[in-house]
């Protein structure tokens, strides 16, 4: 009887340290004993519009390039937020409820929704095509995020933009500017581009809406107060609504510069380009070094897109009876 008591005991023991050891927990992507297990993360996507797509693809991408391929090793959850916050809230505390290893949230409204959900939990966020995160208060700062959260940022060369809209109209006076109030990289470029274009001789006027419906009465608003061209910003109501804006710009037949080169390939005259899908692989490498454990969200500084190439569409270029100007002769040409 004794015997068997010790017996019991042992195996009672071992029991204890097997669990203690599986609770001490291996690095993400490894079971205790070494074995690769399948990770869950969850990607929320704000709108479903191409430059969006781009960066889910190029964060799929470098997830994959560093060793997590989703189907083998890797559970991918993706959900559109149809371009409706509380969708995108919803999305991210679903996601947080069932302890996925990291959420991803792609553009402003979800990265926000991401970070809000995940914030009093252990579970890291990553972001793409986020702006200004500094101001949409999901980081302290673009070196050091601190808390749980990091990721790429879109932030545009609006400089460059605005000598590019100098150079192609050279008598504009006035820029318009379709904004959404409730995002805050759109309200940040508003007041950089603000002061930008008191150096080239431009007025800016601007419409805020808040919502898809008021995209159509905005655009005329502004083709009424006689601006020479609009403008658009990384925001994702009216990029998810461009061909409405695209519809009033034609019909008085003023040009519309787009923030990338998705937009330019969809009916905008040109943009200082930005390459979505790299930005995404970026943030998917990050993503995979929180995964990993090699490097904590907080402590990863945010990625900062540096390389811009100037894209036109030569069919809008000759409908509007324009011609390239010679400081972009080698851009290149796109159409859809």
């Amino acid at each position: 009887m004794k015997h068997l008591l010790k017996k019991m005991a042992a195996l009672m023991m071992s029991a204890v340290l097997a669990v203690t050891c599986i609770a001490c927990g291996a690095p993400a992507g490894s079971s205790a004993g070494g074995q690769n297990e399948t990770i869950k993360i969850g990607v929320i996507q704000f709108a479903a519009h191409p430059s969006l797509d781009n960066c889910y693809n190029g964060f799929v991408q470098g997830l994959e390039e560093a060793g997590f391929k989703d189907g083998e090793n890797l559970e991918i959850d993706f959900q559109n937020a149809q371009n409706d916050t509380s969708n995108s809230d919803l999305i991210a505390k679903n996601m947080v409820a069932k302890k996925y290893s990291l959420l991803a949230g792609i553009a402003t409204p979800s990265a926000m929704s991401a970070y809000a959900a995940a914030k009093s939990t252990d579970i890291p966020v990553v972001f793409t095509a986020v702006s200004d995160a500094v101001a949409a208060g999901i980081v302290q700062s673009n070196e050091k995020p601190g808390g749980n959260c990091t990721g790429s940022s879109d932030v545009l060369p609006l400089e460059q933009q605005v000598q590019m809209i100098r150079a192609f109209l050279p008598d504009a006076k006035k820029i318009g500017i379709l904004y959404t109030t409730s995002e805050p990289n759109s309200v940040s470029q508003l007041k950089e581009i603000k002061e930008i274009v008191k150096e080239y001789g431009f007025e800016i006027v601007d419409v805020g809406v808040t919502s898809a419906s008021e995209v159509a009465a905005g655009a005329a608003t502004l083709i009424a107060k006689g601006v020479d061209c609009i403008n658009n910003f990384t925001d994702n109501n009216v990029v998810d609504n461009l061909s409405t804006v695209l519809q009033a710009a034609n019909e008085a037949n003023i040009p519309v510069f787009g923030s990338e080169e998705e937009q330019v390939k969809n009916g905008c005259l040109a943009s200082m380009g930005i390459d979505y899908v790299a930005l995404g692989k970026e943030t998917g490498k990050m993503a995979a070094q929180i995964l990993k454990g090699e490097a904590k969200a907080g402590d990863l500084p945010v990625f900062m897109v540096k390389d811009y190439a100037p894209v036109y569409n030569e069919s809008v270029l000759n409908a509007l009876g324009l011609s390239l100007p010679s400081a972009y002769a080698d851009a290149t040409a796109l159409s859809k």
